[in-house]
């Protein structure tokens, strides 16, 4: 393993793979990444739950057990007198195929980031308040359609929709099609009922990376009175690691100043802000690089307020953050406020101008966090490609 590399034992993010050469055999099943390999969990711990197509099995025992397999990981990794099993357990990266780690179950999207709303605020609504009356008393989110949840490298095609016009609505293909540099995590302990801000931890097995793309003229059209439908629901990517909760170590802060105190049932419990740093790339040119700590609503937050009225959490389940921007305009995470709605187009360094995604666009999402002495732990990417509209 590479000296420095962001996937070494202060990581082991957990995935699904399975081998790119039907002869290799085995279909997918729970791996751990490990510098530019897979290791095969299912060989070198002896374990048939790391045999199933999805992390679900594994997720659903509980905070202990995923204590206990990352130790017995590490010891496996870090042990010369292993290095035979574990070697005999191991796959290049350029062998595998990654797919989904984990089966969806519902699937939350928040609006946590105050940098993003009060920008949208300003971009949708000039003449009013950025912010909506209720945004700092509650995390506000909208359900979206866990169907449509996608693995990094699927391609997108350009939905279709509804979208105001001077004569009344047309139809067709999105023109202002957006992505949005999210951070999601992944239910893996069930909860019949609420889960306070202080057991976070005890149900929410790990963080990954999530691009909720966005078609900006259908969400303005259809959202009134309700949120968004049509304009988020045909595709959300989401990267092939999920990085367990105990790798953040390093990674908690304080979240941002809180003005008002929120109600009882979010006061927040101590360091559940991350400090991760995304970057973005369109076309493979960086155009920006949101910071996560800035995020007004934590996880933990998150994940109090959705089911504080008594829907429960299920393995499985997962919820973004929002959008993640900040105050500078190279940290907006989404196209509507890199160019402003479309008012300041955004120049690429190969010299094309965007205001929106073209067919044919890539975007990829990364982030890293802080690890011990100083290094940084990885998150891999998240990759889409806009395909022309179906039909």
């Amino acid at each position: 393993m590479p000296s420095g590399s962001e996937f070494g034992l202060a990581n082991l993010p957990y995935g699904i793979y399975s081998d790119n050469a039907a002869s290799a055999g085995g279909g997918p099943r729970v791996g751990v990444r490990i510098g530019d390999s897979v290791l095969d969990l299912a060989r070198v711990l002896a374990d048939d739950v790391f045999a199933e197509p999805s992390l679900n099995a594994f997720m659903a025992q509980g905070r202990a057990r995923w204590s206990e397999v990352r130790a017995q990981l590490t010891d496996l990794l870090s042990t010369e007198q292993h290095r035979g099993p574990v070697e005999a357990a191991l796959r290049p990266l350029s062998a595998v195929r990654l797919h989904l780690p984990f089966t969806p179950g519902d699937y939350v999207d928040f609006f946590g980031n105050e940098y993003h709303a009060a920008n949208a605020g300003r971009i949708f609504r000039p003449d009013g308040e950025p912010l909506t009356p209720n945004w700092k008393h509650m995390p506000i989110g909208y359900h979206g359609r866990s169907g449509t949840i996608v693995p990094s490298g699927t391609p997108v095609p350009r939905p279709c929709g509804q979208r105001r016009g001077s004569g009344g609505p047309t139809f067709g293909p999105s023109r202002r099609l957006d992505f949005e540099a999210e951070v999601g995590f992944v239910v893996g302990a069930d909860s019949a009922g609420p889960v306070p801000v202080g057991a976070f931890a005890d149900h929410v097995f790990g963080v990954f990376l999530l691009n909720d793309w966005s078609a900006r003229d259908l969400q303005a059209w259809e959202s009134q009175p309700l949120g968004p439908f049509l304009a988020k629901s045909f595709a959300t990517s989401v990267s092939p690691w999920v990085v367990p909760l105990e790798a953040l170590e390093h990674a908690w802060v304080s979240p941002p100043p809180r003005d008002p105190e929120p109600l009882p049932y979010l006061a927040d419990a101590g360091r559940q802000g991350l400090d991760l740093a995304l970057e973005v790339r369109l076309n493979g040119h960086r155009v920006a690089s949101p910071p996560y700590a800035g995020t007004y609503w934590t996880a933990a937050q998150m994940l109090a307020h959705m089911t504080v009225n008594g829907a429960p959490a299920r393995t499985g389940d997962l919820f973004g953050s929002g959008t993640v921007s900040g105050p500078d305009r190279d940290q907006r995470g989404c196209l509507l406020e890199l160019s402003w709605g479309g008012a300041e187009p955004l120049t690429l360094p190969d010299g094309s101008v965007r205001s929106f995604l073209e067919d044919g666009d890539e975007v990829t999402i990364s982030a890293t966090a802080p690890a011990a002495g100083g290094g940084r732990i990885g998150f891999g990417e998240v990759t889409g490609r806009i395909r022309p509209a179906l039909g």
